[in-house]
């Protein structure tokens, strides 16, 4: 049964259609095959318990009953956001960012590619996923998790980078709801705007690690250490190396890190 509160809380967004789970493998695995079935743009896959949970790379995780928001939006892209789909995923971490603001008054970052840290630690992973038909893109689902209590964040040893939850960190009891809300609201809101100067623009300014020193990881190749200088205009993050060279990295099979923080090994990281 849909929780009364769910049902008020979507009413006031454009969500299509609604499946909710009290428990499911992934949502996004659930979203993928409802595009087959010919799900509408804006419909939502939500679930108050997520046994299989994905990241990148395939990380698996479990969201525990009542203790975080893990709910997959489908969209249909439009004609004009073909070409755009790498910048779904930060779409998300905008729209994430905003309704954190809005709700709590917390000012938040996002962690290129795909994440999105209170206090410099993490409480929010997205992962987005196109579908494809016969050598056509049927849809796009954005998978996004985010710790609302403890009981979301995966122990220590599961972490490779700093995990907390909004509870943990402003002290306060919040609704999911009222954050799931905000958070459609403004996907709705910057998806209007997507690709344009006043998207990147946002994008950047609120991007982590700015000025700073950060390592990229590939899983095959060396290291490579140098200062953020932002994102360029096909949302590639832009690195300043020591010898003042400028490099640029496509979302893929990298990880960012702080140059002095400290690996920590596990399946819930981005």
């Amino acid at each position: 049964m849909i929780p009364v509160s769910l049902q008020k809380c979507l009413s006031q967004t454009i969500v299509s259609q609604l499946k909710y789970y009290e428990s499911i493998g992934s949502t996004n695995d659930e979203a993928l095959a409802w595009i087959d079935a010919e799900a509408q743009d804006f419909s939502l896959v939500i679930a108050d318990e997520q046994t299989k949970g994905r990241g990148r790379f395939d990380r698996h995780w479990v969201t525990r009953p009542g203790s975080s928001l893990a709910f997959t939006l489908i969209l249909k892209p439009r004609a004009n956001e073909r070409d755009m789909i790498p910048l779904f995923s930060p779409l998300c971490g905008i729209a994430v960012r905003e309704a954190v603001e809005i709700c709590l008054g917390t000012a938040v970052e996002i962690k290129w590619p795909n994440d999105v840290l209170i206090n410099r630690k993490k409480f929010c992973g997205i992962l987005v996923e196109a579908s494809w038909r016969e050598g056509d893109l049927a849809g796009v689902v954005l998978g996004i998790g985010i710790n609302i209590s403890r009981g979301s964040v995966p122990p220590l040893e599961f972490q490779q980078f700093p995990a907390t939850s909004l509870e943990d960190e402003t002290s306060r009891s919040i609704d999911r709801y009222e954050i799931l809300k905000n958070v459609l609201l403004s996907l709705e809101h910057w998806r209007a705007k997507l690709g344009t100067s006043e998207f990147m623009k946002t994008w950047e300014d609120h991007l982590a690690f700015v000025g700073e020193q950060v390592r990229i990881e590939h899983s095959e190749k060396p290291s490579i250490i140098g200062k953020i200088k932002g994102i360029n205009t096909q949302g590639n993050l832009v690195l300043v190396l020591d010898d003042g060279q400028e490099m640029s990295f496509e979302i893929g099979d990298v990880h960012l890190r702080p140059s002095t923080s400290t690996d920590l090994g596990g399946p819930n990281a981005g």
